[in-house]
């Protein structure tokens, strides 16, 4: 009996970890798509800075500008795909998450399912041990 609350004891505790390496891997994925997200946003943010001054403009500055703000935009265009890759192993590890969290939660029923039962199995035990005796009477008393 205790052997079984020992060995759930353990399950829990392994349960537990991978739980924590599930959210911690979550939460990196997610950081992961919100580092992308934001790289997106400023490069957007360094091509609309690209304006012209007013006034007159040399052709070189207008093509240096053009070819700069191509760049940006291929380079922001580019990070679409992998923004959607991240998104779609965020949610997968959120769903990791989640599994491992069930999977601890039961097994720490079942880990006090077991605590419990070694508890009624001990008290059974022990009021078997302390049973009154019965008095032996006296027949010749009668």
């Amino acid at each position: 009996m205790k052997a079984l609350v020992r060995k759930r004891a353990r399950i829990t505790r392994v349960r537990a970890a991978q739980h924590l390496l599930a959210a911690s891997a979550a939460a990196s994925a997610e950081a992961q798509v919100d580092q992308l997200e934001t790289n997106a946003a400023k490069l957007a943010s360094l091509r609309d800075s690209l304006t012209l001054p007013v006034g007159p403009v040399s052709g070189a500055a207008l093509q240096n500008r053009g070819e700069l703000a191509l760049r940006l935009d291929n380079a922001r265009h580019g990070l679409s795909g992998a923004i959607a890759s991240a998104k779609a192993t965020a949610e997968q590890k959120v769903a990791e998450r989640l599994e491992a969290r069930q999977r601890q939660e039961s097994a720490a029923k079942l880990d006090a399912r077991a605590v419990q039962a070694l508890t009624e199995w001990t008290e059974a035990r022990m009021a078997a041990s302390f049973r009154p005796k019965l008095a032996k009477t006296n027949e010749g008393d009668n």
